[in-house]
C-alpha cells in the first residue's frame, strides 16, 4: 500500500526545490559575522584589540572589561541584534571595554599563561583605569577567560573592583565533566612539540563530540527546515561562521593551561604558578558573581559552582541560567535576564 500519492510525493519535491532555492537566495545575503554593535578601538598590542562600546547614556559609575576565551572570537558576546550580551549591558547604561585575542601564529608559539595575564591582560586593565582615571575596574571573565580572569583578580586583586565569572570552570575534576576525562588523557607534552600551535580546527572537532549527534547531524537536518525562515536561517549560518572561526592556540599557553587546569586541577589545589606568582583564590576577597548555566555540556555547574568554597570572599553570590553553554549568550531567555542581572548586582556593589 502506498503511503504518498505521485501527486502528493510532486508536490513534496516541489516544495523543497523551492526551500532550497529560497534558502540559496537568502544566503548570499547574509552577513558575515564580526559582531553587530559600533566599537571604538583603544588599545593594539601585537595580535591583540581592546574594544570600547559606549552606551547611549551612561549610568554605571566604573566601566566593565569583559576578558573572553583564547580558544574562540569573542563576538558571540554581540552575534546579532537582539541576540547580544554586549547590547544588553549597553542598554543598561554601562561602558562595556572587551579583549579581542586575534589570531595566534608561529611568532606566538612561546607565550605562556604569564604573557597574557601578567602581560597583555594586565596592560589592558591599566588602558581602561587610565582612560578613566581609576584605581579599580570591574572584571567579566567568560569560560576560559573567566580562568584568566580569576588568576589575574588573585595575583592583582587591588585593581579589580568586583569580579563577574561566567560558565566559567573551577574544578575540573568533577565526574561529569565528559571534555576534563578525554583531555585529562592527552600526552599534551608530545601534542604542542608535534604541533606547535594547536590548530582550531582540531579542537571544534572535540567540542563537536561532546554532542555528536545534536552538533554533528540534528542541526543540518534542523537548518533544512529553516530555509524559507531568513530570521532563522540568519541565526543558523551566524553561529556555523562563529564555530568555524576559531583562532589556532599559541602551543605553549595550551600546554601550560592543559597542565595546570585539566591535568593538575589547580585552581582546587591552590598550587598554580603564573610566572613565579602562586594563584590561590582564597585571596579573592572583593565581591564576587558566578553564572553558570544549568544544562552546559562543556562546563557543568558542578565544575564552576566550588568557587564559592575556594575563594576568600564574604560576599559570593551565584546566579543559574535555565539553557546551555551558548543560549546563554545568545538566547531571548538569556536577553532578558542576564544583562540586567550584571548590572542590577554591579549597582548594588
Amino acid at each position: 500500500m502506498l503511503l504518498f500519492t505521485t501527486q502528493q510525493l510532486l508536490q513534496e519535491i516541489a516544495q523543497v526545490q523551492d526551500q532550497l532555492f529560497q534558502g540559496s537566495r537568502a544566503l548570499g545575503r547574509l552577513p558575515l559575522a564580526s559582531g553587530v554593535t559600533p566599537y571604538e578601538v583603544v588599545y593594539q598590542e601585537d595580535k591583540l584589540r581592546l574594544l570600547y562600546y559606549r552606551p547611549a547614556t551612561i549610568t554605571a559609575s566604573v566601566p566593565l572589561l569583559m576578558v573572553y576565551a583564547l580558544v574562540n572570537r569573542p563576538y558571540m558576546t554581540d552575534l546579532q541584534q537582539g541576540r547580544s550580551l554586549i547590547q544588553g549591558l549597553l542598554g543598561q547604561g554601562q561602558e562595556v571595554y572587551l579583549i579581542d585575542w586575534g589570531y595566534p601564529d608561529q611568532l606566538d608559539r612561546y607565550l605562556t599563561l604569564d604573557d597574557y595575564i601578567n602581560g597583555y591582560l594586565q596592560r589592558c586593565v591599566k588602558q581602561v583605569l587610565k582612560r578613566h582615571a581609576l584605581n579599580q575596574l570591574n572584571l567579566l571573565g567568560i569560560c576560559q577567560g573567566g580562568v584568566l580572569s580569576l588568576c589575574y583578580s588573585a595575583l592583582h586583586q587591588d585593581q579589580v573592583k568586583n569580579l563577574i565569572t561566567m560558565v566559567t570552570p573551577v574544578d575540573f575534576h568533577t565526574v561529569d565533566n565528559q571534555l576534563s576525562h578525554w583531555v585529562r588523557k592527552i600526552d599534551i607534552d608530545l601534542l604542542v612539540d608535534t604541533l606547535g600551535n594547536v590548530p582550531g580546527i582540531v579542537l571544534n572537532g572535540v567540542f563537536a563530540r561532546l554532542k555528536p549527534y545534536q552538533l554533528q547531524h540534528q542541526k543540518y537536518f534542523n537548518m533544512i527546515q529553516s530555509l524559507d525562515k531568513p530570521s532563522a536561517l540568519a541565526s543558523f549560518v551566524l553561529m556555523e561562521q562563529w564555530i568555524n572561526d576559531s583562532p589556532d592556540q599559541a602551543g605553549e599557553v595550551f600546554r601550560q593551561f592543559v597542565k595546570l587546569f585539566f591535568q593538575e586541577n589547580q585552581l582546587v589545589v591552590g598550587e598554580a604558578l603564573i610566572g613565579k606568582q602562586q594563584v590561590d583564590l582564597s585571596k579573592l576577597t572583593m565581591p564576587l558573581l558566578n553564572i553558570y548555566a544549568t544544562e552546559d555540556h562543556i562546563v557543568p555547574p558542578s565544575a564552576t559552582r566550588p568557587l564559592g568554597q575556594l575563594v576568600g570572599s564574604r560576599d559570593y553570590q551565584e546566579l543559574s541560567f535555565n539553557g546551555g553553554h551558548i543560549g546563554i549568550y545568545v538566547s531571548a531567555k538569556a536577553q532578558a535576564q542576564i544583562p540586567k542581572a550584571i548590572t542590577n548586582w554591579l549597582s548594588v556593589h
